[in-house]
This record gives structure tokens, sequence and C-alpha cells, in this order.
């Protein structure tokens, strides 16, 4: 199947172009800056063409990830050129205006799917995400498109262009304002954030990473998020209204108006232990690493970096709240502890097969003549270290004496000092080591 990407060489689009390429699509991406659009195929290992409409023409799903400006005026260029039978989509944030733009000037016998990704471009996965469809007509492409997210694990929620823009006015619209707005709070006091954070309970530490994550996006995404739709200018007015009514409740001495105005929030918040339960796990999973890593100074450590997905492994030297120190080899790493995740025994383990070359040993030992050499066999091949074992030769005779047995065991591992381990294990059972 041949997949274009309009605007494919940033954020989402170039993110999409990827995942696609990896999940085995034909791609093929557009840019209007052609030094940019042939260096960024090359990196992501798919087509490039300056020609949006020639592009349009020739594949079987078109996906408009173009910014919100400039979104509508895509669609008019390329909805006409749409193929028969091939399918339209847009994953912009905002989708009752691309709809109907999409369903006036698609081409006969052509398709299209709005849909909004919730999420950027910094994720691994589509497991766990939303993905938002809001389809205008029946289409044979719907199921095809719902399976395929299905099998990534994401979770696809179906609505309409209307409601998804009346929801994405409180999601999107006025978390990113009251966020923006506290930071841009914070510059003007002159506050420095790393100092405040010594300060921090973990909700104000989680809370400063929300907003970090919020105002890193594309500055002029976030204006064009907050500015497409009538529902946005509203829910905007309607916070304004609310952040003057309880600021003059403060202001007059007003303390039962304020506290109704806290309870009646909080009544209408849901779930209140539910949503205390999912907090706790975030703060709790946010410490679990760094103790982890506390109780692992001195020792053998892999961390993995989220964004390049390099391993890194060695001898944890030290941590501080920011950064952790790595001996490894003749190297000293200092890594920032938010880019890296801490990988598990196993994880570790795996690694370390596929990138160390290992180190064969045999070793002989005598034991008593009614043992059993592949039970001793298979446990020194579950030893932490061990890739696999095997009993190599057997031997009774005068020079080991009477109800005795050689037995040679063959075996593999990375780290060298595993052997003393083997060895112990094997004076453990009695056993005489030749």
């Amino acid at each position: 199947m041949k997949i274009a990407i309009i605007g494919g060489t940033r954020g989402l689009g170039k993110w999409i172009a990827g995942f696609l390429k990896n999940q085995g699509y034909d791609i093929t991406i557009t840019s209007r800056d052609e030094i940019r659009g042939k260096l960024i195929a090359q990196k992501l290992g798919v087509d490039y063409s300056p020609d949006n409409q020639k592009t349009a023409e020739e594949n079987d799903i078109v996906i408009i990830a173009v910014p919100i400006e400039t979104t509508e005026s895509v669609i008019k260029e390329v909805a006409p050129c749409i193929s028969k039978g091939s399918l339209l989509m847009d994953v912009t944030s905002v989708k009752e205006k691309p709809s109907l733009l999409m369903q006036e000037k698609l081409a006969n016998g052509a398709y299209f799917l709005p849909v909004h990704p919730m999420f950027g471009p910094r994720i691994r996965s589509l497991e766990g995400q939303v993905v938002v469809l809001t389809p205008l007509e029946e289409s044979p492409w719907f199921e095809k498109v719902f399976r395929f997210l299905e099998s990534q694990k994401a979770r696809v929620l179906i609505t309409s262009p209307e409601k998804h823009d009346e929801m994405m006015s409180v999601v999107q619209v006025l978390t990113h304002f009251a966020y923006i707005s506290i930071a841009y709070t914070i510059k003007k006091l002159n506050v420095d954030i790393k100092e405040s954070r010594k300060f921090a309970s973990p909700i104000y530490n989680l809370m400063l990473d929300i907003i970090s994550r919020i105002v890193a996006q594309n500055p002029y995404l976030v204006y064009s998020i907050q500015t497409q739709t009538d529902h946005a200018y509203h829910a905007r007015e309607i916070l304004m209204e609310t952040i003057q009514e309880l600021n003059e409740m403060l202001i007059n001495s007003k303390q039962e108006e304020f506290v109704d105005a806290v309870s009646y929030a909080a009544k209408n918040m849901e779930d209140i232990e539910a949503a205390l339960g999912r907090s706790d796990k975030v703060i709790s999973a946010l410490n679990q690493e760094i103790n982890i890593l506390k109780g692992s100074i001195g020792k053998e450590v892999g961390v993995k970096h989220i964004y390049s997905e390099k391993v890194h492994m060695g001898i944890l030297k030290e941590i501080s709240p920011d950064f952790l120190t790595l001996l490894s080899g003749k190297k000293t790493l200092k890594l920032k502890i938010a880019n890296i995740e801490v990988l598990n025994d196993s994880d570790v383990w795996n690694w370390k097969i596929n990138n160390y070359p290992p180190h064969e040993y045999h070793i002989s030992a005598i034991f008593p003549a009614n043992c059993d050499p592949p039970v001793i066999s298979n446990i020194i091949s579950n030893i932490n270290g061990v890739i696999n074992a095997s009993v190599l030769d057997i031997y009774r005779g005068e020079q080991i004496g009477e109800e005795k047995v050689s037995i040679t065991f063959q075996f593999e591992v990375i780290d060298p000092y595993i052997l003393l381990e083997v060895e112990n294990l094997l004076k453990g059972f009695g056993a005489i080591i030749r």
C-alpha cells in the first residue's frame, strides 16, 4: 500500500512517516522545502516529492499533516486530486472546518476520514495512545483504519467533528491556556524554577513537568489551537470570568463563598478517589527509578535513552536530583535522569547477549558416581550470566578412584567473573575441581 504524508518533514507528520515505514508501507513525504524534504526522506528511508497534487494522485492514502493554519488551503489543493477509491485523512487538532471542506472538495469516488492523534511526536509507539476518528460518511476505509489502530493497541474514540471540537476546547485549549498562564506568571514573578523545586511537593514538580511539555511545543501550533474554533474563545472567556470571580472572593474575604466554589468544583470532578489513585501511581512511578538508582550505586546498571534508544552500560558512580554518573569502561558518562529509563535484569541480560562476545569455558570436576550430570548442567545454565551449558565429557577410571566420576562441562558467559560462580556452585555440591 502506498501512503503519502503531506508535510512529513516535521513534528507529527515526520513521526507518522517513520512509524508507517517501520510497519512496511511504501511511504512518500512532501515538503515545500526541497533540501529539507530530501534530507528527511533519506534519513527515514522513504521517498520525497515536491508536488502535493501529483503525490495525492499516485497514493492509496494521503495524510495531511501540516500546521493548522495551512490545513484548509492544503485540503483545497489536494482533495480534488485524490484518486477514485483512495482515502484522504488529516491529523489536525481541529475537526469541524476541515471535515466539511474535505467533504466539499473531494473528487468523486474518493473517501475521507478526519483523524486527531491525541499525542505528539515524542512517543515511541501507539500502544495506549488515544486516536479520535470523526467520520462524516460510510467508508470501506474506516474499518481498515480502525483495525490497524486496534492492532497497534491504540485507544480509538469515534465521535462527531462538532463534539470533538467542543471537547478539545477543554482538553487542549483550556488546559494549555491555564498552564501557559502559570508559566508566564512565574516568569513575571522572577522565580527561579530550579530553586522552587527545592521547596516543592511531588505535585508541584509534576505540574512543572507538564507545563514544560506544553510550552516546549511549537508556539505557532499553540497559538493555532487557541484561535481556530469558536469553542476555544468561549472556553477562555469562561476561564477568565471564573478567575476574576474567585479572586474577588479572596480580596473581599468571602470565605464561605470561596469554600462553596471549591466544594462545587470538587463534586464535578467525578471520582475523586480514582483520581487520587491515578495521581499516586504517577508520583510513585516518578520516584521508583530514583529509588532503584539510589540502591544501585557502586553496582552495574543499564540505562536506555528514551529518545535515541541508545543503551549505556556501566558502574553507577553517583546520582544527583537531575543527573547520574556512569563509569562505562574508560569513559565517564553524565546522563540526565529525565531522559533515561533503567533497564531491568532481563533487558540488561538480553542486551549483553546481543552486544557482547561470549566467553567459552570448560570446567572439570569430580563427583560421586551416582550424580546426575544433565541435572547439574541444567543448574549451571540457570546461573545468572550463563548463556548455556552442556556436558562435554564423562570419565570413570582408576585416576579418580572408585565410586567417583569426572564430568567436564562446557558453558558460555558474557562476564568472565561468572566462572567463579560456576566453580563455587560445583564446590557447593561437594565436587572437587580438577
